[in-house]
């Protein structure tokens, strides 16, 4: 019998964070909820010192509240990187806890690629909206984002794989998540934007590995 409940337990565990070609499909979050999030399985063995995070989003809560589209937490630091948008601001960008601004002229419900870039030798943030670039802005110069983290779509951590509220969840889809741990170039991110092949070594949405909470649901994408 003991053998039997390891077995079990084992595979359950291996099942949870199995790995999954996600092209062409996306999370699907279809209420508001303080308990609903997918948690993301990096391949991170040392500090960052330097990443890109791209992916699609779609929802209509961007004229209405905030709400959280990347929670990447340590047990340091909650808010380690953080991508947000807030009602009448726009993008939020964290990084160690610090955070800057990106504004949106108009908002219009339609699927959002955006790819953001960090290095800690200068503290350059790049931030892209459907393959156009932001002003460049600089935070933390210097700092190393850990590597024991909690990855979650859905919901925003105020504390390490926890602390969810209702109100900052994600009601939508998301998908095409990949994240490197380098800074890509400007034809490389457009080569992401267009669709086109880079290979991602952080989180790799054609070899995911995730786990899911709640009522989450994989349908196809809503985006070419």
């Amino acid at each position: 019998m003991e053998k039997l409940l390891c077995f079990l337990v084992l595979t359950s565990l291996s099942h949870a964070f199995g790995q999954t070609d996600m092209s062409m499909k996306a999370f699907v979050f279809p209420k508001e909820s303080d308990n609903s999030y997918v948690t993301l399985k990096a391949r991170l063995t040392k500090p960052l010192k330097a990443f890109t995070v791209c992916l699609h989003f779609y929802t209509e809560l961007s004229s209405t509240r905030g709400y959280s589209i990347f929670s990447y937490a340590t047990k340091r630091q909650s808010n380690e990187i953080l991508i947000f948008w807030s009602k009448d601001i726009g993008y939020s960008f964290t990084v160690g806890g610090s955070e800057i601004l990106f504004e949106v002229p108009e908002v219009t419900v339609a699927p959002v690629h955006i790819c953001t870039s960090w290095e800690s030798t200068s503290g350059i943030v790049e931030f892209w909206v459907n393959g156009k670039p932001r002003v460049r802005k600089s935070l933390k110069r210097g700092y190393t984002v850990g590597e024991d983290a909690s990855i979650i779509l859905g919901q925003e951590q105020d504390s390490f794989g926890g602390s969810f509220e209702t109100q900052q969840s994600l009601v939508g889809d998301i998908g095409n998540v990949n994240m490197w741990d380098f800074v890509l170039s400007p034809d490389e991110i457009s080569t992401v934007y267009l669709g086109g092949p880079f290979s991602p070594n952080v989180l790799d949405w054609g070899a995911l590995k995730y786990e899911v909470q709640g009522e989450v649901f994989i349908k196809p994408q809503l985006w070419s």
